[in-house]
């Protein structure tokens, strides 16, 4: 019996944006503009509707210190 995660598979479908709007090459680090992955992952979330804002906003909030050390990028390891 498997249990469906719903930060799992919305963390999942965060690293398949990633890895489409990226500008790097293939195999790359698959970097997007905070801002970019910021209103993806608000936007699913809200829609997902089994995550808090307040959980929203806390997970963002420590992307975002790891993407400021990175030129305001996020990598799909910061998740």
């Amino acid at each position: 019996i498997s249990c469906w995660n719903p930060l799992q598979s919305l963390l999942s479908s965060m690293k398949q944006a990633c890895e489409i709007l990226t500008r790097d090459l293939e195999g790359g680090a698959a970097r997007i503009p905070f801002e970019t992955f910021s209103f993806l992952y608000s936007y699913l979330a809200s829609i997902d509707g089994e995550i808090s804002e307040s959980e929203t906003e806390a997970f963002l909030e420590g992307i975002k210190e790891q993407a400021d050390k990175h030129y305001g990028l996020v990598l799909i390891r910061h998740f």
